[in-house]
């Protein structure tokens, strides 16, 4: 999991032109290969209308969402807060629709293929955006909703200014915090669910530890004394704050719900609306089904060969005990450097820079995932991104806190997924497009479904010798994303309890008891985090029908670094790009990978 540069829910290169040599020169995000037109490319005057149109959505954008801004790096946004209040969130709702109305007045004929491109990329966001804010039903009920845009990481851990400027802007943040809680709790309608009451007590407790225990620390060394008397203030107003709507979540357990299901027509609307995908959910679920299988046929395979004659459990849990030396943080930092090693010598995808990413402890706040990494925006310069990993829960039982750090080999594809090539790359990439809209508007199945794909691709390249036991470590990573597919679904429209899908990422993903519960829960708040592996069988797909006329295995390198190219639209729009028709989706299963086809649009 990564921070994802979208604007509503919280939760984001090189390429070869359509029928010339590997060695051919890259289009960007500006100027998708001319195979993809579909219409007259002359260009006309629209196409500067619509460049001021992006620009006029992007400084509303930072306005609606002064967070969004700061963390892209525009820090005259710094310590602001959205305005979470009914007539914040309604204007925020106008201000989209009145946007969406705006680009769909530019029509096919008034733009060039380029700009055809950038329309619909921005019409996806806003679709997707309204999508949160509207018909989900989330401001009213989830608290995922906003933990997002109330993390305070970037002032305390993200040396973009000096560390005083940075302490005016998170006590300016401090003061807004109040008053955002009492607004989120306003809009929470009772009875809520259990899992988000649980989520709620988690992040919001966390932060008043937080803000108690470790801010001052950090601000310590500061010697200007009046900022230290209204951090002082401000510190013990937000820990009040947190604590308090922690502790009103908490009274309202007694009286949780299990209603968490968005329902079939809600769930297919949040796929459509956000991803552009529109595939009938009985197929949705064949396909995770038949992953899952595949993904537990080659698990029998390896355990087969790295302790044969035993149960996968048995298998599994060997794996798992082989723990990284000095824990998961050190062996995660130990293993970045292999692995970026690796996708150099293998020559698999470009890495534009000589950027890093630093591996550190998760902060108590954000700790409902075991990893995710935070990376600088666009406007940004030389700044670190941070690869964060969560300790285990300190209530649950020794040995389930012992479960919960992965194995080395469960890590190490951890360690690709948010850094290398997962998260960390793409964003390296999106970060150079010259497109600054496809710099801050990252999808989520693009993000996760780029990560997530480039575990098996690591393990089918050879990583770290692709022995048996790293297999099982890839295997053990795609399963839980398999399972989160089918447990989105089921939980949301297939009447799954909780306490069902918590056994299924125990048995079909051999979880342990601490991870099981988190994944479940997650999968109530997070409808779509069955992007994981809906984005990798997109991808897979793509990957597959590319580079059947542009070199086959050998052409992996350029189908990455074109993939890339893009920003982060939905897949669909890529697809479109990179082979020409209209933007559909389209997923890659076994029998596609032996010459029968995988189409999307309910007719596969």
């Amino acid at each position: 999991m990564r921070t994802l540069r979208v604007f509503t829910l919280s939760a984001v290169i090189t390429a070869v032109l359509a029928g010339c040599s590997p060695d051919a020169p890259a289009p960007s995000a500006s100027a998708p290969p001319a195979a993809t037109s579909t219409a007259a490319t002359t260009p006309t005057n629209d196409d500067a209308a619509l460049a001021s149109a992006v620009d006029t959505f992007i400084k509303g954008a930072f306005e609606h969402n002064p967070v969004f801004a700061a963390n892209a790096g525009k820090h005259e946004y710094d310590g602001r807060l959205p305005d979470y209040s009914p007539a914040g969130l309604k204007a925020t709702a106008d201000w989209l629709h009145a946007q969406r109305d705006t680009f769909a007045a530019f029509t096919d004929d008034r733009l060039d293929a380029t700009g055809r491109f950038r329309r619909d990329y921005v019409l996806a966001t806003i679709d997707g955006q309204l999508f949160w804010l509207e018909e989900s039903g989330f401001p009213y009920s989830n608290p995922a909703f906003y933990t997002g845009d109330l993390s305070p990481s970037m002032y305390l851990t993200r040396p973009y200014a000096p560390l005083p400027v940075r302490m005016a802007a998170f006590i300016r943040y401090q003061e807004a915090l109040p008053q955002a809680l009492a607004q989120i709790k306003a809009n929470l309608k009772l009875p809520l669910p259990a899992s988000y009451i649980e989520l709620g007590v988690n992040a919001f407790g966390g932060y008043a530890d937080f803000f108690k225990a470790d801010v001052p620390g950090i601000f310590a060394g500061v010697k200007d004394q009046a900022l230290q008397a209204r951090f002082k203030a401000s510190n013990a107003a937000a820990i009040k704050a947190s604590r308090e709507l922690a502790d009103w979540l908490k009274a309202q357990k007694p009286h949780a719900t299990q209603d968490y299901a968005l329902g079939a027509q809600k769930f297919s609307r949040m796929l459509q609306a956000t991803e552009l995908v529109d595939l009938p959910l009985d197929q949705l679920k064949a396909a995770g089904e038949a992953d899952l299988a595949r993904n537990t046929a080659a698990l029998e395979s390896a355990c087969a060969q790295y302790l044969p004659g035993k149960p996968l459990t048995a298998c599994v849990a060997k794996v798992s005990a082989d723990k990284p030396v000095g824990g998961a943080v050190e062996g995660a930092r130990a293993q970045l450097a292999g692995l970026r090693q690796f996708v150099v010598d293998k020559d698999l995808v470009s890495i534009p820079g000589t950027e890093q990413a630093k591996v550190e402890e998760a902060p108590p706040f954000n700790r409902a995932n075991f990893a995710y990494i935070e990376i600088p925006g666009p406007y940004e310069k030389n700044l670190p991104s941070v690869y964060y990993i969560a300790p285990p829960d300190p209530s649950w039982s020794k040995a389930e806190q012992k479960a919960y750090i992965p194995g080395k080999a469960d890590l190490l594809f951890t360690s690709a997924h948010e850094v290398w090539p997962g998260h960390f790359l793409n964003f390296l990439h999106a970060n150079r497009v010259d497109w600054i809209f496809g710099k801050l508007f990252i999808g989520y199945a693009f993000a996760e479904g780029w990560a997530h794909y480039t575990e098996e691709m690591m393990f089918d390249a050879g990583v770290d010798g692709a022995t048996p036991e790293v297999h099982i470590g890839q295997l053990t990573n795609a399963l839980l994303r398999d399972v989160r597919f089918l447990s989105a679904i089921g939980l949301h429209t297939g009447g799954m309890s909780l306490a069902q899908s918590e056994q299924m990422f125990k048995d079909k993903a051999f979880q342990d008891p601490g991870n099981a519960r988190q994944q479940a829960a997650r999968g109530t708040y997070d409808p779509a985090y069955l992007n994981y592996t809906l984005g990798k069988l997109m991808i897979m797909q793509l990957r597959q029908d590319w580079t059947a006329t542009h070199g086959g295995r050998t052409g992996w390198k350029a189908f990455h670094d074109q993939f890339l190219s893009y920003g982060g639209p939905p897949i669909p729009l890529v697809r479109a790009q990179m082979l020409g028709g209209k933007p559909e989706a389209k997923l890659w299963s076994a029998k596609s990978a032996t010459g029968a086809a995988t189409t999307g649009g309910g007719s596969r």
